[in-house]
């Protein structure tokens, strides 16, 4: 599926990024009980793991769902479900169980996870307008058209000035 929609670049640093994972942890922190932690793979192993440093979780899990290569959203895949323990833990419904994006984007990877674990906390550091909807808490907001570069995703170089054609 190729998408020719303009997107606006939105380029997080590592030190940005682990600051927006330390807050959402502070909106964390007094929400719970929760028994477990759940990672949306793979962009959410990252802030996943500050999260259950700074709340201190120590049960932690993978809902392991693939629907981006590095330019567009294509087709869903769950090519791992949460383990029988968390399920468990949850009463088969999630009740107590925290899961964690990097990003909420159309809502397509959270609404598999809301399925899967209808009554879980559902988290994640960057919301855009179709996905916001999806989440129960989240730190930034985006526009729907930009196209977050995260730190995994980037290295090192030149950037031209807007005023030379950059977006």
């Amino acid at each position: 599926m190729k998408d020719e929609t303009p997107r606006k670049p939105f380029p997080v640093s590592w030190d940005q990024f682990h600051r927006d994972a330390r807050a959402l942890a502070w909106r964390l922190n007094g929400v719970g009980p929760f028994h477990a932690l759940v990672a949306v793979t793979r962009g959410g192993l990252v802030p996943a793991a500050i999260i259950a440093r700074e709340i201190g979780m120590r049960m932690i899990d993978t809902v392991c769902v693939a629907s981006y290569n590095h330019t567009a959203q294509g087709e869903l895949q769950v090519l791992k479900n949460v383990s029988d323990t968390v399920m468990k833990l949850g009463g088969g419904t999630g009740k107590g169980v925290l899961v964690v994006d990097d990003l909420v984007d159309t809502g397509k990877t959270a609404r598999v996870v809301r399925n899967l674990l209808p009554d879980a906390h559902i988290a994640a550091i960057y919301a855009k307008p179709l996905g916001k909807p999806l989440v129960d808490t989240f730190i930034t907001e985006v526009s729907q058209d930009t196209w977050i570069f995260f730190p995994w995703d980037t290295g090192l170089s030149f950037q031209p000035p807007i005023r030379d054609g950059a977006a």
